[in-house]
């Protein structure tokens, strides 16, 4: 086999064999999806829609990592559980698992980690002594406390060359994007 039909195969094998896939810019994928699929009857604008949504949230929360949370060793699941713990005083666990939007069995590992961490206590609910709430300790509202405007920083670094009226725009699109999906699976 010549080295080019190697190459050719080895990029064309799936990134769960180990390799990684080529990075494509986003018009290039948007035009393979619809080479690979154009065939079959979809709505394409509610796919390259989502997708972008998709890329695009995928690519905040690579950069929020990057530049804020790895340095304070805090990945982006145990940054949310921090944050829903943090905004509303308290949390019962399954309802941090839910407004996560992770397993319980996630949840778990992370509770244990921020706990060993100092940041998170576990504690019986006052009314059903069976149910745990979570809190944060002292040392972990100091860390949000130090982190959040960080954070924030660099979310107003990513929408800066929006126009204020873009960002309402943008703002109130996914509110109801949110609004409609959630309201559908309270129905449902």
């Amino acid at each position: 086999m010549s080295r080019g039909s190697s190459q050719i195969i080895q990029t064309s094998l799936p990134a769960s064999l180990g390799l990684m896939p080529d990075r494509h810019t986003l018009a290039e994928t948007e035009k393979a999806m619809t080479d690979h699929v154009g065939s079959l009857s979809l709505d394409f604008k509610a796919a390259h829609a989502l997708s972008n949504l998709f890329r695009a949230a995928n690519a905040v929360r690579q950069e929020l990592t990057n530049q804020v949370l790895r340095n304070y060793d805090i990945t982006w699941t145990g940054f949310v559980v921090l944050w829903v713990v943090w905004i509303w005083d308290g949390m019962e666990a399954r309802h941090v698992a839910e407004s996560a939007d992770i397993s319980k069995a996630t949840l778990t590992g992370v509770v244990k980690t921020l706990k060993g961490r100092g940041l998170l206590i576990r504690e019986g609910d006052e009314q059903d002594r069976r149910l745990v709430r979570l809190r944060l300790t002292r040392k972990g509202v100091r860390l949000m406390e130090q982190i959040y405007p960080e954070f924030n920083r660099v979310e107003s670094e990513l929408i800066a060359g929006l126009s204020d009226r873009k960002v309402a725009t943008f703002t109130r699109i996914l509110r109801e994007l949110v609004t409609h999906v959630e309201g559908e699976a309270e129905s449902a």
